[in-house]
């Protein structure tokens, strides 16, 4: 497999995965909808920041290590757990007790809305606690004799490039949609959407997480 073979064999796959819904889509879309749109691209940027540490960690064999090392594995799942459980979890809570914030295109109305920092971070910690996104689909495109660590980071950088333009259009969707959910009680529901989302993907990593029987092969990611 030739580096331009792995590159658009890579592209194929990853865009796939970027348009099939999920956690990083329901994040995003949750944003765009829900917050101001400085912190939707934040958390845009943040997930793309987690795919490029993914691809340099397939680079210099981290992520085989995780495929290889079964309590690593499971210990970084643990960890993704119990961060999607308390991420999930805060967003249903905060949503029966406060609702949800009403935003603009610039930004929030109300006082203390979080900042795009934050929605940086949650990207960030979204993908780097999640092991499937770097033992799964990486590695498997590190063609022979190509520099490990180039590698990983071009075939990182393709991801983030398709999912920043998945994203871009889910954000400016959402600004316009949200014309049509300025209402705090629906956007409450959005967050207890996102929330349910998240608490249903930590308890799918709890499962991954906890040992049932003898070991099997690490499962792809959903």
């Amino acid at each position: 497999m030739t580096v331009l073979d792995a590159l658009l064999g890579f592209a194929v796959v990853a865009g796939l995965l970027t348009l099939v819904p999920g956690l990083d889509t329901a994040l995003v879309l949750r944003s765009s909808l829900t917050r101001a749109r400085p912190y939707a691209w934040a958390t845009a940027l943040g997930i793309a920041t987690g795919a490029m540490v993914w691809g340099v960690a397939a680079a210099v064999g981290l992520s085989a290590l995780l495929a290889t090392s079964e309590v690593a594995y499971r210990v970084l799942t643990l960890a993704g757990a119990v961060y999607m459980l308390w991420l999930g979890g805060s967003m249903l809570w905060k949503s029966f007790r406060d609702g949800a914030p009403r935003a603009t295109d610039d930004a929030p109305v109300t006082a203390g809305a979080p900042s795009a920092r934050q929605g940086w971070l949650i990207g960030v910690g979204t993908n780097l606690l999640n092991p499937k996104v770097g033992v799964a689909t990486i590695p498997q495109f590190l063609p022979d004799g190509a520099s490990p660590l180039l590698m990983g980071a071009l075939l990182a950088g393709v991801h983030g490039a398709l999912s920043l333009t998945w994203f871009a259009a889910l954000i400016v969707g959402g600004a316009y949609a949200r014309r049509w959910l300025a209402d705090p009680r629906w956007l409450a529901v959005i967050d207890r959407a996102t929330g349910l989302v998240l608490v249903a993907f930590g308890g799918k990593l709890l499962g991954d997480a906890l040992p049932v029987g003898p070991s099997a092969v690490l499962p792809a990611r959903a």
